[in-house]
């Protein structure tokens, strides 16, 4: 059970990933700061990754709950913020290029993200 939900968590999370890293590549070079684009693409790939994970990672019996919804969110809010911590240092430390930092750390923080949403954010 628990390796179908990560392979069903990787694909979802994958295609969550690369809706945030089209949003930032579209963008950062439209003039917006990396770190703005990337709050940008976290709303629009939060929709894509809670669709995904309630109807077929986690399979809840109501996807539209408002009870999943906002522990998603504040699962996923959580880990933006280390994820923003992270990816700024990545940038302003590191100077890594935008999209190699954003990779590493939607990378980084899939693992978080996973263990709380299969024990809080998705339990019945």
């Amino acid at each position: 059970m628990i390796s179908t939900q990560l392979v069903r968590f990787g694909v979802v999370g994958v295609s969550a990933m690369c809706v945030h890293m089209l949003v930032v590549s579209l963008l950062v070079p439209a003039g917006l700061h990396p770190l703005l684009a990337n709050i940008i693409a976290f709303l629009v790939a939060f929709q894509v990754s809670y669709f995904g994970h309630a109807r077929w990672t986690f399979s809840v019996t109501d996807p539209g709950s408002r009870k999943h919804k906002v522990r998603f969110f504040g699962v996923s809010v959580l880990s933006f913020v280390v994820n923003e911590i992270m990816y700024a240092l990545l940038l302003n430390v590191l100077h890594l290029h935008y999209l190699l930092a954003l990779f590493i750390v939607l990378i980084s923080v899939a693992v978080l993200t996973f263990v709380l949403s299969r024990l809080w954010a998705f339990s019945e």
